[in-house]
């Protein structure tokens, strides 16, 4: 009764925790792909083709759903990957749109046409592949009307966390706020667009200020699944086991995500 998680790395750790709190009794089967990140910088085919493979890799550890807590592989291969390669019986979710449906207060499911909300200008804050898609934009424009988007691509923040230099973050965090405020200088809401940035969510508040509501991904997306799954009990998969897996070297991955969660964390090998 797996469900899985994939990340181009350690940022879906965020939502792994977040599932884990929400859903405490539910087998986790997460994997990250350390050899290959940051993806952020990667083409869409390359994007596509690494996620694909991933999620079959999860799909053959028992489980029938697999969240791509990646922004990234959820705004370049979603949506194509459920056009044409999801197996039946199996399903494939992105973290896009529990977001989008807490921005514009919306339930889940609601498919009733987009009508005008409260916030109207969005910052957006993500990797440049992730920006490029307007894979965001997309999905908003399906839910509401009216809404400004300043997309910000953020390179090296990824990077930066992976690697667990938390001072280096936070200094490109404010130059990536800076940069967007310059664009936009008074936006009403910020989406933290990368499964990484929940770490950084004080440094991305304090370089916005108090004004601007923050939306991050991790509870969102756990409130969201958990709600998927009462209505499809069906979807959890055979697994009975949660793992860790790595396509990077599990030692070092595992060290990682032990300071990355505060808590001891062992990947085994993909």
């Amino acid at each position: 009764m797996a469900v899985g998680i994939f990340d181009s790395g350690l940022g879906g750790l965020t939502v792994l925790d977040a599932v884990a709190k929400r859903l405490p009794d539910l087998p986790l089967v997460y994997l990250g792909d350390s050899a290959n990140a940051p993806y952020g910088v990667r083409t869409p085919d390359d994007i596509y083709n690494l996620t694909t493979g991933a999620t079959q890799r999860l799909f053959d550890a028992g489980c029938d759903l697999v969240i791509l807590a990646c922004n990234t592989a959820s705004a370049a291969a979603l949506r194509r990957m459920q056009e044409g390669w999801v197996p039946e019986g199996k399903r494939v979710l992105g973290v896009f749109v529990p977001l989008i449906e807490a921005l514009t207060e919306r339930q889940w499911g609601d498919n009733s046409p987009p009508r005008e909300v409260k916030t109207k200008h969005v910052a957006l804050f993500a990797t440049p592949a992730t920006v490029s898609s307007r894979a965001f934009q997309r999905e908003l424009a399906f839910r509401a009307i009216g809404v400004d988007v300043e997309a910000q691509a953020c390179g090296g923040v990824v990077d930066a966390i992976e690697e667990g230099d938390m001072i280096l973050a936070e200094a490109l965090v404010n130059s990536h706020v800076d940069a967007l405020k310059r664009k936009m200088p008074e936006p009403d809401a910020a989406v933290l667009g990368c499964t990484h940035y929940p770490l950084m969510a004080q440094a991305f508040q304090k370089a916005l200020g108090p004004d601007v509501k923050v939306f991050s991904q991790a509870e969102l997306v756990a409130e969201s699944l958990a709600d998927y799954l009462e209505r499809r009990p069906d979807m959890v998969g055979p697994g009975t086991a949660s793992a860790f897996l790595t396509t990077g070297d599990p030692a070092q991955v595992s060290s990682r995500a032990t300071q990355f969660l505060r808590r001891q964390i062992t990947f085994d090998a993909a």
